[in-house]
């Protein structure tokens, strides 16, 4: 009988394999081979919403014709941004910040 890995230690491989990737084309190319081209395009589509939300200069309907997201993907990202424990979203965004952006 084949043991299959449980979920939590397969996320932590997934962690890890995305933590040792050291160029963005090694990125790119994990991602490309990892995920399917509508799976790149929501990732890279909520991450364009929450870099927008983080200006605070645009409205939820301005956003999401920007990114050409839908107002549900919005609202979900801005809520995430604002309310979920994870603060994943937060986090990259301050990290990506350059010392004039934080002035």
């Amino acid at each position: 009988m084949e043991r299959t890995m449980s979920t939590d230690a397969a996320k932590t491989a997934l962690l890890d394999a995305l933590l040792s990737l050291q160029t963005r084309a090694e990125a790119d190319a994990f991602l490309s081979d990892l995920c399917t081209p509508a799976e790149l395009r929501a990732f890279a589509e909520r991450w364009q919403v929450a870099r927008l939300l983080d200006g605070g200069d645009k409205t939820y309907r301005e956003i999401a014709v920007e990114a050409s997201a839908s107002p549900t993907t919005v609202v979900r990202v801005a809520r995430s941004l604002k309310d979920m424990p994870h603060q994943g979203y937060r986090l990259v965004l301050d990290r990506q910040k350059t010392p004039s952006d934080q002035a």
